[in-house]
């Protein structure tokens, strides 16, 4: 630019230079776009990454014991816990001034509720020596009046317990989830009739698995169908597919309960047929087959759409040609037709596949203690046991597993082979 004269420079009607009005006009319209989406931008980060953002922080936050007992922290920092001691007078010390400010502001039973997840006995420590704390004397040694108050005072696993949560940020709600647990002497895994999150982790998938298979199987004769029929027919069957959207989860959930008990109608239909005795009642509720048959019926309608958005693009001219050409039917329908259908088995599939395996509600109804998933653990930490953080790093894992899950799909199907039609 430098190198044209002046007055050969291009300008606009104006006399502005035309290629910094061209740049001001190209930042107005990014400006105008970015506008346009900015609600939906917000909406996302709100209700979607914020969300996500706390369960990741949650999961590893642990600013309780340094919040309501900073000095204490302090002071346990020169403690070795290698020892086998107790700490020493000045430690207790902090930690009557810690507790009878903690008493004062009620927060010390939710310090004590936070490390019994670590030991058990804890929550109570806490609850009686918040009794105690007032009482005690001054002039008395601290060690002595607390080891008075309760003995695990004297114990070196309170210490260390203590010590081990102190700081900010703690890996033990992921050692949890991993049927792990941080001790003196390390890691370690939980005794074998603790562990629960890494089998009910394998029930999930393997589960989820089987539904999506099901789903798949019973899916694509219907969606075939609803595809080769005309159209007025196909739109009355595509209405009583979409008919069980209009029907509450929970009533579809309850009504499978009376169909598949052991009293239900479907025992009762097989005996009153003669299949089985009436002593050889089948049991289908409250175990695996109920969480299959309950979930396989309420999931399908997400593998049938895409299989048919997809089988309706499918020309029948390509069979048609197959079978001139000397195919018969099931080498035209293998051959031909299947392949084209590919994505839409893709796009169910994983639909259906991330759907079942966060669903909580029909496991907890129907599944019994062998057919609930993970996400029901999940619920029970967020709205009983109130461990949120459990519940949050038990959340992450689900999401890190389904994550690699979807990439090894990519890598074996292609992520670009996933279409809705």
């Amino acid at each position: 630019m430098s190198d044209i004269p002046a007055d050969q420079v291009l300008t606009t009607k104006d006399g502005k230079p035309l290629k910094a009005s061209l740049a001001k006009a190209l930042r107005r319209e990014k400006l105008r776009a970015f506008l346009l989406v900015a609600p939906l931008l917000i909406f996302v980060l709100v209700t979607f990454v914020a969300p996500i953002a706390d369960m990741l922080f949650r999961s590893v936050e642990n600013g309780i014991v340094a919040e309501t007992l900073p000095r204490t922290v302090v002071a346990l920092a020169e403690w070795d816990p290698e020892s086998g001691a107790v700490p020493d007078e000045e430690v207790f010390v902090a930690l009557h001034g810690d507790l009878a400010i903690a008493v004062g502001q009620k927060t010390h039973t939710r310090l004590g509720s936070r490390l019994n997840y670590e030991q058990s006995g804890i929550s109570s420590l806490f609850r009686k020596t918040g009794r105690r704390i007032k009482r005690m004397d001054e002039d008395v040694p601290f060690k002595a009046q607390f080891i008075d108050a309760d003995d695990k005072w004297g114990d070196v696993q309170t210490w260390q317990v203590l010590k081990r949560f102190s700081p900010r940020y703690t890996p033990g709600y992921f050692l949890n989830s991993f049927d792990a647990k941080q001790t003196a002497n390390g890691i370690e895994l939980k005794p074998e009739d603790e562990r629960i999150y890494m089998f009910l982790f394998g029930r999930t998938l393997f589960l989820s698995i089987v539904i999506t298979v099901s789903c798949l199987l019973l899916g694509y004769p219907i969606a075939f169908l609803l595809a080769a029929l005309p159209l007025r027919s196909s739109n009355l069957l595509m209405i009583l597919v979409l008919l069980r959207f209009w029907t509450s989860l929970l009533v579809r959930t309850s009504a499978w309960k009376v169909l598949l008990q052991q009293q239900g109608v479907i025992n009762d239909f097989l005996v009153w047929t003669g299949l089985i005795g009436d002593a050889s009642r089948l049991v289908m509720i409250n175990n695996q087959t109920g969480t299959i048959i309950a979930m396989t019926h309420i999931l399908l309608p997400f593998m049938i759409l895409p299989l048919y958005s997809v089988m309706k693009t499918i020309s029948p001219t390509y069979v048609r040609a197959a079978k001139s050409l000397g195919a018969n039917d099931w080498t035209a329908f293998w051959r031909v037709y299947f392949p084209q259908s590919v994505p839409g088995i893709g796009a169910g599939a994983v639909l259906v596949f991330i759907l079942s395996i966060g669903y909580y509600i029909t496991p907890e109804l129907v599944g019994g203690t062998s057919g609930i998933f993970i996400s029901n653990r999940i619920a029970y930490h967020i709205s009983s046991s109130l461990n949120w953080g459990l519940a949050a790093a038990l959340g992450t894992l689900l999401l890190v597993a389904v994550m690699v899950l979807f990439v090894v799909y990519d890598k074996i199907v292609g992520i670009d082979n996933v279409k809705l039609g």
